[in-house]
């Protein structure tokens, strides 16, 4: 069934209406009258709607059922991503949204490259964003991952502290491993911090502990600051009955 997201004002009543970009996007798909499509507020709820009536600039629906989202994972896993170089962060967006994370927040750390000024962030923000709606949209999302960014290292670290289970990792950890972390507990929400190509300082690492971060290893091998994250969400997700 055709996915379509509309803004929570846009959600309402017993009749919806696709405007501007979904309804673009419903002529290119040739969608007609009668057939029927799932329309989601990007915070968890959909309805599956029937076309009554199909126009170049307007599509009205029926509401037949609302419900909450089918596809949602039960535990929410935030991502936490020093800023990488080039466009890496874009291809975590995507994939981390296909995946279930509830939200991917970057920020800087001492070993970035990357150091984007405020006026950049702003139009990095809005393409960031729309990465993570079109990868939600393809992927089946009842829920818009939101894209956030956060001004210092110790700003994440009381972000991500706030999870019922916060991890780090790191190269250099040795002790702890991510199965290790994810069965000592149970948890309906997970904060995964990893650093940028030239990993964290042992300070950050330190501080972290502090915050109350489980500081803890992906394995053997080194894996890329890209990778990382990913890696680490699949998991959590395995874990989790997700999978």
């Amino acid at each position: 069934m055709v996915r379509f997201f509309v803004s929570p004002q846009e959600f309402s009543g017993d009749e919806l209406y696709l405007v501007g970009e979904n309804a673009q996007h419903a002529k290119v798909l040739r969608l007609k009258a009668g057939e029927e499509v799932l329309v989601c507020d990007g915070q968890g709820q959909e309805c599956i709607c029937k076309i009554v009536d199909a126009q170049p600039s307007e599509v009205v629906l029926e509401v037949l059922e609302r419900r909450e989202s089918q596809t949602e994972a039960k535990v929410r896993v935030s991502v936490y991503m020093a800023f990488p170089k080039a466009d890496k962060l874009e291809h975590v967006i995507q994939k981390a949204t296909e995946l279930g994370a509830c939200e991917i927040v970057a920020f800087p750390s001492a070993r970035c490259v990357s150091k984007p000024d405020e006026k950049s962030l702003k139009k990095k923000l809005e393409r960031w964003q729309k990465i993570a709606s079109s990868a939600a949209e393809q992927s089946g999302r009842g829920c818009i991952p939101e894209v956030l960014v956060l001004p210092s290292f110790q700003a994440v670290l009381e972000r991500a502290a706030q999870a019922d289970k916060a991890l780090m990792f790191y190269e250099n950890e040795q002790a702890v491993t991510l199965r290790m972390a994810l069965e000592a507990g149970e948890y309906r929400t997970v904060s995964l911090l990893t650093g940028p190509e030239g990993g964290l300082e042992v300070s950050e690492v330190e501080k972290a502990r502090a915050a109350g971060l489980q500081v803890c290893t992906l394995g053997k091998r080194i894996l890329r600051c890209e990778t990382a994250p990913l890696c680490a969400l699949s998991a959590v997700m395995y874990a989790s009955g997700e999978f």
